[in-house]
Formats: structure tokens, sequence, C-alpha cells
């Protein structure tokens, strides 16, 4: 991957990469959290609590609707620039976090695009 990448490009991919770690750490660090509590309703309690007040559905449909967006963007990119398995960021933005995941998609995208720009 690096071999065609610039050094501008390496810069926005541990950009991309260091926000996808943050992001994991947060998101799942409250995730888990939630989880550990005892009674903690599951899956079912967990999306009713992102629903609790208006704020966080403000917030949580903001994400949703991000989520639906981000997989149009990925899926449109990858078949633009053919990036294979495009279904395991979709899958996992699902089950890790969209804010993990849209940024690895994004390296991706990066290293595919410059692919291209060193083609004679």
């Amino acid at each position: 991957m690096s071999g065609s990448l610039t050094r501008a490009d390496k810069l926005l991919c541990a950009t991309y990469a260091g926000i996808a770690l943050v992001a994991l750490f947060a998101t799942w660090s409250h995730n888990l959290a939630f989880f550990q509590q005892p009674d903690n309703g599951g899956l079912p309690s967990f999306i009713a609590a992102a629903y609790a007040n208006p704020a966080a559905a403000s917030i949580s449909n903001d994400i949703l609707f991000y989520l639906l967006a981000g997989w149009l963007f990925m899926v449109v990119e990858a078949r633009r620039l053919g990036i294979k398995h495009v279904w395991v960021y979709l899958a996992l933005s699902g089950l890790i976090a969209i804010s993990v995941m849209f940024p690895l998609f994004l390296i991706t995208r990066q290293a595919a695009l410059a692919r291209r720009r060193a083609r004679p």
C-alpha cells in the first residue's frame, strides 16, 4: 500500500487511523460500561437509552443518518475505485461503530486513489 502513497497521503491516512483509534475507545468504553451494568436490558434498552431525551435523540438521529449517507458513499466509491469487500466496512460500521469504520474505509480509498494516480 505505501509504495504509491505520497507523504501527504501517508499523513492523511495516519490522521484517519488516529481518528478511528480514538473513536474505538470513545465508543466502546461506553458500550462496555453500559453492558456491564446489572440488568442492562440488552440491545433494546441500549437503543431506548439513545432516545432517552431530546438531546440524545438528536445525536442518535444525526449518527443514524450519517451512517446511511456514509454507507452510500462507501458503496459508490468502492465501485468507482474497485475496492473489494466493501460489505465488511458496512457490517462492521453497524457492529463496531461508523466512527471507526468510516476512517478505515477512507484509508483504503486513499490508497486506491494513490494507485490510480501512479498508473501511466
